[in-house]
């Protein structure tokens, strides 16, 4: 997967929150976390009758998003499975058939771009492929780390059409018209495949969990013993002493935020995060988090991200026409905005 910085403090104190054996009804509460899913830190957060039993029920799961990162990946092939990297691969030149998994991901990706006004484009990839390169060299000599040069971000921008990705359901195929273009599903995939996984945790009786995909948090039910899980929204800045800048409580509910700590590069002392405005092709400004509450974690990562791409009045007003949906935003300068329902869900 990606070469590229990532700042897991929140997530590692969201694990440390949350480790520890607290019983409940001779129930005990377990914690454990993963390294190699979607290229970040996953966390699962339950209770069962013992460790045994725990580690059982999570490699469940392990497995199942286990399954999500290998056909999401843009980055690697694996063995008899074709992937997001086989239909770039394949761009111009064949259909690739691939599971329901990737066509229900991609269907959604179309009616999320034609939501926020191509705001999020899983045909971005030519693009934002450019940005990965010039962070991954950075790791290698960040003494001579530099900016794309526009004139190359311009002509990739030509071959980010999404109406040239052709999804064929009948025949379970996807191909890219444009033999230049590919996809990177980023914006949405992890929240999607968060998703997929608390479907199959509910279908597999586990009604009382905690799940942190890189900070894609998911609460399955409530705690053992009914009350609400709470949330931390980490503090961008992450010098601060203050950790979280403010706390949610939920059942049934996600919570994701972008920021621009998550993953960047320095440039002349200048950071340059990974969220690229389609309108500029350059790191977005306005904020330096948004974060989003919604039952549906796809929903709230693509959110997130297009939110994140708009000045605050536009985003507010997507916010407020998607039902069951709210939204904080945190300025450069640590000042909050909130939707008209977010402090509702705030925990006192």
């Amino acid at each position: 997967m990606k070469h590229c910085k990532y700042t897991l403090f929140g997530v590692i104190l969201f694990c440390l929150l949350l480790a520890g054996c607290k019983k409940t009804s001779g129930i005990t509460r377990y914690s454990t976390q993963y390294l190699d899913l979607f290229d970040t830190l996953t966390v699962i957060d339950g209770y069962a009758s013992s460790q045994e039993e725990f580690s059982k029920e999570t490699e469940k799961l392990y497995e199942e998003l286990k399954t999500y990162h290998q056909l999401y990946d843009i980055y690697n092939d694996y063995e008899n499975i074709n992937n997001i990297k086989t239909i770039n691969d394949n761009a111009g030149i064949a259909p690739v058939k691939v599971d329901k998994k990737i066509i229900d991901l991609l269907l959604l990706g179309k009616e999320i771009y034609e939501e926020t006004n191509g705001k999020v484009n899983i045909a971005f990839g030519s693009v934002l492929s450019i940005w990965h390169d010039y962070r991954t060299e950075e790791l290698n000599d960040s003494e001579n780390a530099k900016l794309p040069p526009m004139e190359e971000l311009k002509i990739a921008n030509k071959h980010v059409d999404i109406s040239k990705v052709i999804i064929d359901e009948a025949a379970s195929t996807v191909y890219l018209e444009d033999k230049e273009m590919s996809l990177d599903v980023g914006s949405v995939g992890k929240g999607y495949a968060t998703k997929m996984l608390t479907d199959y945790a509910n279908r597999e009786g586990m009604n009382h969990l905690l799940i942190s995909v890189g900070g894609n948090i998911s609460a399955i039910g409530t705690k053992e013993d009914g009350s609400n899980w709470v949330l931390g929204i980490q503090n961008p800045d992450t010098d601060s002493e203050t950790a979280y800048v403010q706390k949610v409580n939920a059942k049934d509910q996600s919570l994701v935020t972008s920021g621009n700590y998550q993953r960047y590069y320095m440039v002349d002392g200048k950071m340059y995060h990974h969220i690229i405005d389609p309108n500029t092709l350059m790191p977005s400004a306005y904020f330096a988090s948004v974060s989003i509450l919604n039952k549906d974690s796809g929903i709230a990562d693509a959110l997130s991200t297009a939110v994140f791409n708009m000045p605050f009045e536009e985003g507010l007003q997507l916010i407020e026409s998607i039902n069951d949906t709210e939204a904080m935003w945190i300025y450069e300068d640590g000042t909050f905005a909130y939707s008209n329902g977010f402090k509702e869900a705030i925990a006192q």
